[in-house]
């Protein structure tokens, strides 16, 4: 059994491993963060993603990497964005997602998918299914980053769907301690939006 998921690692540098796990552990410190609403998940996720992106560009993994370049952008607006404060109370706390934010989210979605399309054509990377799966899962997660950055709620939806499809996903490829990862970013995923809609109604009950 241990053999069949990791078998594949025997081909890896052991620099390659090691920043793996590193970056396994710093991206579940940071969704565990973001579970708590805690402005840490920021520089936590940029060592993480930051980390993956290198790793992801060795594995000419276009779509993942260009997810986790996002991932770093949008985390330095999120971060900025979660500190900014008005009369001395936080500016954007929880909350649902409004009519044009919804608009705005089947936007992004669609660019998102597009541009990945035109970046897999143009490096002749469609050739496993796995290339056609990954369009739709950067899509997923563009949002759900986008979301996250704006402390929507319905951002763990987004990761929940994305996170369950990227798990069988990553095995296929061979890397199996990432789609480790991803199994438990579900289970936080979902902790996460329970805990969120908590914090959310015992906000809406306090005012």
């Amino acid at each position: 059994m241990i053999d069949f998921f990791f078998s594949q690692y025997k081909t890896y540098s052991g620099i390659d491993i090691a920043l793996e796990l590193i970056a396994v552990f710093f991206g579940l410190i940071s969704v565990l963060y973001s579970k708590k609403n805690n402005i840490l998940v920021f520089p936590t996720g940029i060592i993480s993603t930051g980390i993956f992106i290198f790793l992801l560009w060795k594995w000419e993994l276009l779509g993942d990497m260009t997810i986790n370049f996002y991932y770093t952008i949008m985390s330095i607006y999120g971060w900025y964005h979660w500190t900014r404060k008005k009369n001395g109370q936080t500016e954007f706390p929880i909350s649902w997602m409004n009519s044009l934010e919804k608009k705005w989210a089947i936007f992004l979605f669609i660019i998102t998918v597009i541009f990945i399309i035109f970046i897999y054509n143009f490096f002749d990377k469609f050739t496993s299914w796995t290339a056609y799966v990954d369009t739709y899962t950067t899509g997923l997660f563009f949002v759900g980053m986008w979301l996250m950055a704006k402390r929507k709620i319905e951002n763990w939806i987004f990761w929940i769907v994305g996170d369950i499809v990227s798990i069988p996903l990553y095995f296929f490829k061979g890397y199996t301690v990432t789609a480790i990862q991803y199994l438990v970013f579900t289970i936080i995923a979902f902790y996460g939006y329970k805990e969120w809609k908590k914090i959310l109604n015992s906000s809406h009950q306090a005012s």
